[in-house]
């Protein structure tokens, strides 16, 4: 697939669903984090909890993120041409804090009322997409297994 096409594909795939994983190193160890995002102007805004500070870790770094539809796929959610069909989004790019409009905040949807016990505290990071890759699996996570004995 064309590099440009393929990136054009991912990006369309990452707006069917709402969370991905940030994946960063934190004091010299990797760690995965859990975001709501949004595609905005072409780049994946996150929106995360500020209590973490994930957010400190990624701002002016090189991150990882990656989408999939695994679950919804499997309970046949998936929705649209790919119904059934199991495909994840990967990409790394630079990050950093951005303060979204009104009407982009909006469009995050319900905030989380708490974080592991603490009140919800928004802090958002614009992703910008280098490395892209996109991976399909040929098949529908509905077929019934079969199991060897």
């Amino acid at each position: 697939m064309e590099t440009q096409v393929m990136e054009v594909r991912a990006i369309e795939l990452i707006r069917r669903v709402r969370y991905g994983r940030l994946a960063t190193t934190r004091r010299a160890l990797p760690f995965l984090a859990v975001a709501r995002h949004l595609v905005i102007d072409g780049s994946v805004v996150l929106r995360m909890h500020s209590g973490l500070g994930h957010h400190e870790s990624c701002h002016g770094t090189v991150v990882a993120y990656g989408v999939d539809n695994f679950d919804a796929a499997a309970t046949g959610e998936g929705g649209g041409e790919d119904s059934g069909a199991l495909w994840s989004v990967q990409f790394t790019g630079p990050a950093e804090v951005v303060h979204p409009t009104q009407e982009q905040r909006t469009r995050f949807g319900a905030a989380p009322l708490q974080v592991n016990g603490e009140p919800f505290e928004p802090v958002y990071l614009r992703l910008d997409p280098h490395f892209v890759t996109m991976h399909t699996l040929d098949f529908h996570a509905t077929q019934p297994s079969h199991h060897t004995a």
